[in-house]
């Protein structure tokens, strides 16, 4: 939200997004002194003051932007930053960002960092460990040709099997960096449809999988089997945490897709974007993990690999997109979003 205002607060321009937030529109907004739609006006004022007379260049604080729009008695909580705009110019800028949007654009911008670093860690240590493991598996099976007895043969075949699960767990680690990224127009649907035919066929009994679908999304570019994967895993997680509720016979996943509009990613902000939800009804991410879901190893069921999560965020990043989660026992929404033209 954007507001341009004279040393008064006299607003001179204010963009879409300040119209939308207020649900007043862009004459009703120049009319009046910005700082009438704070809670506190004072602030404002002041910081306005502040810029205009070059005391500081910058001026950030937190507010309550009062809301017209029907539904929205509610203040909304916002950051304000005043700033400069030309040296000696008599207006200055005001920019207002959600607090809940701060906080989601700083985790992301952590999420991002750590999922980076991990990524560097993974390809490093699997690299280190290939080059061992190849060493270890030859020389268990030259050894097991000079063996006679079928007891120690046993010990070697328990070497090279052990061997051939860490060589698949490395090769599942460089996965995403090995494979090319294969762009084409696509449609998110299809992707939902092949994901949902899948998992039907892994859980033919007890589990309902729901389209709940905009079909008026357009096609956009990407990896159709990236995305493929990326949904799936999410949704053979959702299948595994069900297993009471398919036993009971009550087990269900929603495929939800939504158009979002002004969606910040990161630090970049798309007009329109895709959301897809992947919705269960199970028992929840425990509490102890869920802050570390997609981070590698990370997993909370018994005999899990760690690495479904951590490939589907690195999948759906590569197209520019993120994920987010929220889980609650009775409800867990993977939320995919994914930028369009």
């Amino acid at each position: 939200m954007v507001a341009v205002v004279d040393g008064e607060g006299h607003v001179r321009y204010a963009n879409a997004m300040l119209e939308d937030a207020t649900g007043l529109s862009r004459r009703s907004l120049t009319r009046g002194r910005l700082q009438d739609w704070l809670a506190e006006d004072a602030p404002l004022r002041d910081a306005v003051t502040a810029v205009c007379r070059n005391d500081v260049a910058t001026v950030r604080f937190d507010a309550i932007l009062r809301r017209v729009s029907p539904g929205s008695a509610e203040g909304l909580p916002v950051h304000v930053i005043v700033g400069q705009m030309d040296p000696g110019s008599d207006r200055v800028l005001v920019e207002m960002l959600e607090i809940q949007q701060q906080t989601r654009q700083d985790r992301e911008e952590r999420v991002i960092g750590q999922v980076q670093a991990n990524k560097e860690l993974i390809r490093n240590l699997a690299h280190e460990i290939k080059n061992p493991l190849g060493g270890i598996r030859g020389a268990a099976q030259l050894l097991a040709l000079e063996l006679n007895s079928r007891e120690l043969a046993e010990y070697t075949n328990v070497i090279i099997r052990e061997a051939d699960r860490l060589q698949a767990l490395v090769d599942r680690l460089l996965a995403p960096h090995r494979r090319p990224h294969v762009v084409a127009d696509l449609n998110i649907h299809e992707v939902c449809e092949r994901v949902r035919s899948l998992v039907l066929a892994e859980f033919p009994q007890g589990l309902v999988v729901q389209r709940d679908y905009d079909t008026s999304l357009p096609d956009f570019r990407g990896d159709r089997e990236q995305l493929i994967q990326a949904v799936l895993n999410i949704a053979q997680n959702a299948a595994l945490a069900l297993r009471e509720r398919i036993a009971a016979g009550d087990a269900r996943i929603v495929l939800r897709t939504r158009a979002a509009r002004q969606v910040t990613i990161g630090k970049q902000r798309y007009r329109l974007a895709l959301e897809l939800h992947v919705e269960d009804n199970g028992p929840g991410v425990p509490e102890d993990i869920r802050d570390r879901i997609f981070y590698p190893l990370v997993s909370g069921r018994e005999g899990g690999s760690g690495l479904g999560l951590t490939l589907a965020q690195t999948y759906v990043q590569q197209h520019a997109g993120a994920i987010e989660c929220d889980s609650v026992p009775g409800r867990t929404v993977f939320r995919i979003i994914i930028p369009l033209p």
